[in-house]
């Protein structure tokens, strides 16, 4: 049956007081942290206005699109909703050789939607260096400086960035994370890569999915280790990773210094885990999706830094908002959302997530959630009551999407 939001003084008054119990000044900081990317590769997909509400009740203010949706643009007017917009892969040659093709864009794409719509960042291409298009990766940095100089051009060079987001593809080496390189043949694409993220001081943006390392070697790779569970760590030199995500990002710094870049930030433009695959996709579980998202997103909470970098707080866009159901491809592909079309959680997460299985399970709460009272806690108080308040927040979260879709 289909879900429509409900206009009655009762659902709306139910939704409003469950905002005011539970969204403390302390838990709206910490959602604030976190990005989501809203893929929209489905034909069951809610209208957007309806989206806009759910994350707004969730006080996710940062969203990453694949392309310049207008009717997503329009439907986040004035919510104060950060975005991240694309240019499509298939646009790369012609933004590189036709700066009024960049300008053209920019004028159709992000003009008529600021400053009502937050459009902070422009992607152009994405995962390029994947794909061994030569002619593609010669093409990518032209593209994204036409696209750079079209914003100054009309005022907004220093509003919106312009990066490219990559996949592990880019990397011939990441273990141990100190030793990361770029592959040989895309250095001389990246190499002005880097250097126009330094001029402009657009971030590096980098796609990290541990759940495919864990997949592809379940008998070597720890699952503890890439679900941010307690787990002994793996060092490199003086510093110890307990968990894969972080020394993928210290490996990509690596790289760039590598190459003589040491201050470029790195942000992960998608990281996430399915909740359902096929059957030779060893670890595609509700079980483990719950705790790696949770799990990561506490720690997000907490402004946690890398080991390499503990004082930059890890900046990540989880994948993704919604089950995608025409993506191609593996079963997984279409098991990454937090949510079921239909506004419902695809599972409830509560933080400090604990599964230790790849079993497959239905949805609801999962794992071991944080205790805020235990005498045996690490943290002082005022991290207690931060913790709890994102514990409560994911809690509740079942009961606003509920109330929000009724």
């Amino acid at each position: 049956m289909e879900h429509r939001v409900s206009s009655s003084s009762s659902s709306s008054s139910l939704l409003l007081c469950l905002l005011a119990a539970f969204f403390t000044v302390e838990s709206v900081s910490a959602q604030q942290k976190f990005g989501i990317n809203y893929g929209q590769i489905a034909n069951n997909l809610p209208d957007p206005t309806r989206v806009a509400g759910l994350l707004q009740s969730m006080n996710v203010n940062r969203v990453k699109l694949y392309d310049a949706d207008p009717k997503v643009l329009t439907a986040f007017a004035n919510t104060g909703v950060e975005f991240i917009i694309a240019v499509g892969n298939e646009n790369i040659q012609t933004m590189a050789s036709s700066p009024a093709a960049a300008r053209q864009w920019v004028s159709q794409h992000v003009q008529p939607f600021i400053p009502a719509t937050r459009i902070t960042c422009i992607t152009v291409g994405n995962e390029v260096f994947g794909n061994n298009d030569m002619a593609m990766a010669a093409n990518l940095v032209p593209a994204m400086q036409a696209v750079h100089d079209a914003l100054v051009a009309v005022g907004l060079g220093g509003q919106v960035t312009v990066s490219s987001a990559h996949s592990a593809a880019v990397l011939a080496s990441s273990f141990p994370p100190s030793s990361g390189a770029f592959q040989e043949s895309f250095a001389p694409y990246i190499r002005p890569l880097l250097e126009f993220h330094n001029r402009s001081g657009s971030p590096f943006l980098f796609n990290a999915y541990p759940f495919f390392a864990y997949k592809g070697d379940p008998a070597t790779v720890s699952l503890p280790y890439v679900l941010f569970q307690p787990n002994a760590g793996v060092r490199d030199g003086g510093l110890v990773y307990d968990n894969m995500l972080y020394a993928q990002i210290d490996a990509v710094y690596a790289a760039m210094k590598a190459m003589g870049h040491t201050g470029i930030p790195v942000s992960i433009s998608e990281t996430g885990w399915p909740s359902k695959g096929d059957e030779d996709e060893i670890g595609a579980s509700v079980q483990n999706a719950a705790a790696y998202n949770g799990n990561l997103m506490q720690r997000v909470a907490m402004g946690q830094g890398t080991p390499l970098k503990p004082n930059v707080p890890v900046d990540v866009f989880v994948f993704a908002l919604f089950n995608e159901n025409m993506k191609p491809g593996p079963a997984s592909e279409r098991n990454y959302g937090l949510f079921y079309p239909n506004g419902s959680p695809v599972y409830a997460i509560s933080a400090g997530t604990a599964g230790s299985g790849s079993g497959s399970g239905g949805g609801g709460s999962v794992g071991r959630a944080f205790d805020p009272y235990s005498s045996q806690s690490m943290f002082s108080s005022a991290e207690r009551r931060r913790r709890l308040s994102w514990w409560t927040l994911l809690l509740v979260l079942p009961m606003l999407s509920a109330a929000l879709w009724c």
